[in-house]
């Protein structure tokens, strides 16, 4: 049976994710961003929480687990650098694997945006939980890692199948669109763009979006491609990248 996925608003642009594995009627929660809301959400499902699953340290990913672990009782999953926050059940790297009844979620080391950063891929239904490393038409700042590892780690997600839903822990895209326009005048880009302007003016999230989606139009994925126009023609893919990273984090559009 599918993994089903329930998406809803946290703090002012996360967005919180359960996923129930339909066999077992067990459900996870992708990162902890606002504890309230997700036990809110919870209880008016009528879901039962086995795992949280955490990608990263940061407060807006695992600051809910204390009080979430308190109401449920469940099982904290993520890699080791979530103890910087809270105590954690089973510490996971790039190649382990999580179980949640039948569903079976591989981690993918996706460090850059802190050192230690993962995500976590359902093979069987294509949905990919990425945090903070992949965004629609985006990706996470280097706050702690280098330009040559977060192109790693998005080679190794843009390595997933094309039409892997790709559920990423913010509503940036309008932003990232216009950075996006200025490195890129593509009419893949220039259309995406418009239609996601468009959705935000009615309210509607741009999450989740797919890998083929961000390989064709997302600037960070097509650096390579873009170098001239960030001034890193000839350099390596990582090098293009970290211009194009460096370029975002000065833009004022």
């Amino acid at each position: 049976m599918p993994l089903k996925v329930h998406q809803f608003p946290c703090l002012e642009d996360n967005y919180g994710f359960l996923a129930l594995d339909e066999a077992s009627g067990l459900a996870a929660c992708i990162d902890t961003p606002e504890a309230g809301a997700i036990l809110r959400e919870l209880k008016k499902l009528g879901w039962k929480l086995d795992l949280i699953l955490n990608t990263h340290w940061h407060p807006d990913h695992a600051g809910g687990n204390a009080e979430i672990v308190a109401a449920t009782g469940c099982t904290v999953v993520g890699p080791a650098e979530v103890t910087k926050l809270a105590p954690i059940d089973r510490e996971v790297r790039g190649g382990d694997a999580v179980m949640l009844g039948e569903t079976r979620f591989e981690v993918i080391e996706s460090g850059g945006h802190t050192l230690g950063h993962i995500a976590y891929f359902d093979a069987r239904d294509h949905v990919a939980f990425v945090g903070d490393t992949l965004f629609a038409l985006g990706c996470g700042r280097l706050f702690e890692g280098t330009p040559e590892q977060m192109w790693g780690s998005l080679q190794r997600l843009a390595a997933l199948p094309d039409d892997t839903r790709v559920y990423c822990a913010h509503e940036y895209t309008a932003s990232n669109a216009r950075f996006a326009l200025s490195v890129d005048d593509g009419p893949a880009l220039k259309a995406r763009a418009q239609q996601i302007f468009a959705m935000r003016e009615r309210g509607e999230p741009t999450v989740p979006t797919t890998i083929g989606l961000e390989k064709a139009t997302n600037p960070f994925l097509r650096a390579p491609v873009l170098a001239g126009r960030v001034g890193a023609s000839g350099e390596p893919d990582y090098k293009a990248f970290g211009a194009v990273r460096a370029a975002k984090d000065v833009f004022k559009g």
